[in-house]
């Protein structure tokens, strides 16, 4: 079935990187577009074909995938200067992967779709480790036929695909309510365990016991262990949760959200501080010097 799809993905950033691999891995002829020369001689080691231009790209091929940075970007590679959709073939589908506003995921799609392309709404999740294994979990929404034509690459990158509608904006919706969760979350592993190292608990014994309690989260877990072993090299930095937050807070208008605002309080700090392309666990330092204490891996 995938014997002669071809698709490309923009962008080989560590989750973009994943789903490249993956897509080689399960024999899709794939295309890498970046701007960095050292990723795209490292593309092109592991048998992929490598670009700096999007447009020749995107020519031909059936599926797009878009792992930039933000919506702003998103908007650029697929409707800018040299960008995708004008060199792209009628009924290419494009799979915008980017944690963007709900509003402005539902904007693209619809310009997208004016352009005799398919489009699908399709953040994702699960961190670097899971995209290199092909495992990350999509949120996505949008048409039936695009799910169908880029079903055989969503199922390479991914171990859960889920369908969350018909129209653009419920997979951003969707990945928005995530990122509230692991913003506030990640920001209540730093506070806990600094705490914790401020009462003098061994933060080693400390992590261990709350993973096999009430209090736990996966965020606990998987961040916490970067603030007991000191760390802070970036699976996803600071300056995200900046954004992603700033999305939450943005989007829900008069609702109230005074914990993710908190949270974004303290990312911005942190940001601020000189800390923004540390890995967002890295909040725990700026928690600890200004408690007075000291982290592992802090000098």
């Amino acid at each position: 079935m995938t014997d002669h799809m071809t698709a490309a993905v923009i962008g080989l950033g560590s989750m973009g990187w994943g789903a490249a691999v993956s897509l080689l891995r399960a024999g899709i002829e794939t295309r890498g577009v970046d701007i960095r020369g050292d990723v795209l001689e490292r593309f092109t080691a592991e048998g992929g074909t490598s670009f700096t231009s999007v447009s020749e790209a995107c020519a031909g091929v059936d599926v797009v995938f878009v792992f930039v940075v933000n919506g702003a970007q998103a908007e650029d590679v697929l409707f800018g200067a040299g960008g995708a959709v004008a060199a792209a073939q009628d009924g290419t589908v494009f799979v915008t992967c980017v944690t963007m506003e709900p509003t402005r995921a539902i904007d693209l799609a619809e310009r997208l779709e004016a352009a005799g392309m398919m489009a699908l709404d399709a953040p994702v999740s699960g961190g670097s480790a899971k995209a290199l294994t092909g495992e990350m979990t999509i949120m996505a929404s949008g048409r039936a036929e695009a799910f169908d034509k880029a079903g055989p690459c969503l199922d390479a990158i991914a171990s859960k695909v889920y369908r969350l509608g018909d129209a653009a904006g419920k997979g951003s919706q969707v990945k928005m309510i995530n990122q509230l969760l692991a913003g506030v979350h990640i920001a209540a592993a730093a506070e806990a365990l600094t705490l914790g190292a401020k009462i003098g608990l061994d933060l080693g014994m400390l992590h261990e016991v709350i993973q096999e309690c009430a209090g736990n989260s996966w965020m606990f877990g998987n961040r916490g262990a970067h603030i007991v072993e000191g760390d802070y090299t970036p699976h996803s930095a600071v300056d995200i949760f900046v954004k992603d937050l700033g999305i939450v807070t943005g989007e829900a208008a008069d609702h109230p959200v005074p914990l993710s605002q908190t949270a974004l309080a303290l990312f911005k700090e942190a940001s601020a501080a000189g800390m923004g392309r540390e890995d967002d666990a890295a909040v725990a330092k700026l928690l600890a010097t200004k408690g007075g204490i000291k982290l592992p891996g802090m000098v």
